[in-house]
């Protein structure tokens, strides 16, 4: 049951239709597994905090660098030098200390990633290296979890989520890493957080079951001139992942 505090802080967004209190408690009941916290999966986290997730298990490595804080909006500049999952945890207490958080000061790697899926009911995928989201994927398409993917390049993003078994999964998308990616790239923080708002409403959609999610299909958008596009994506019958 939500307190009257509760009831007070979300209750603008639970006048949504279709959300109302029932809505409000399967956020307040939700785990989501973040992978990467910076200039897109800060906003995931951010915009998931402030809308009452009850549980945000967040895996980022690293310390602030002076390079992270043009888009990286949960790390400050007194920090740099510090743990970045310190800075992530204290700031998104600071704006919802009901909120829990689950601080893991690495990455995704092959011998975290079984059990930190497991403890979610859901992903976002925020990690700039396929290594990483192969993995992510890999695991979500085994647990049977939702996995909302994002991605952006300079002032391109796109976005897309996998249900197991219902819709492609990410190695249908990319059956190889592309050869173009690299690890480092340009990019306004302005075009993370966008696509980071993106992914957090998608959460939220699954979550709560209003809306559509993007299954099947994947929205992408050039903020240079404002075109989107939304295309349908199959799944690949030979995906050697979710065929």
């Amino acid at each position: 049951m939500l307190t009257d505090r509760q009831k007070a802080i979300y209750e603008w967004q639970m006048w949504v239709p279709d959300v109302g209190e029932a809505g409000q408690e399967k956020l307040s009941e939700a785990t989501v597994l973040i992978s990467r916290c910076g200039g897109l999966g800060g906003l995931v986290a951010y915009e998931l905090a402030a809308a009452g997730v009850g549980k945000l298990i967040i895996a980022h490595a690293g310390n602030v660098k002076l390079s992270d804080l043009h888009r990286q909006l949960l790390m400050t500049r007194d920090w740099v030098g510090k743990p970045r999952i310190e800075s992530i945890q204290r700031r998104l207490n600071e704006l919802n200390p009901d909120v829990t958080i689950q601080a893991v000061p690495e990455n995704i790697h092959d011998d975290n990633v079984a059990e930190l899926v497991s403890q979610a009911d859901l992903i976002v995928d925020c990690a700039p290296l396929f290594e990483e989201r192969y993995l992510m994927n890999r695991e979500a398409v085994r647990q049977g979890k939702p996995m909302v993917e994002c991605a952006m390049y300079e002032l391109q993003f796109q976005i897309t989520t996998i249900l197991p078994g219902m819709s492609p999964c990410l190695a249908c998308l990319y059956p190889e890493t592309p050869e173009h990616w690299k690890r480092q790239f340009p990019v306004f923080g302005a075009v993370s957080g966008t696509v980071g708002c993106l992914g957090a409403m998608e959460a939220i959609k699954l979550i709560t079951g209003i809306g559509e999610p993007l299954s099947g299909k994947l929205f992408s958008m050039d903020l240079r001139n404002m075109q989107s596009l939304t295309t349908q994506i199959q799944r690949n019958p030979n995906c050697p992942i979710c065929s």
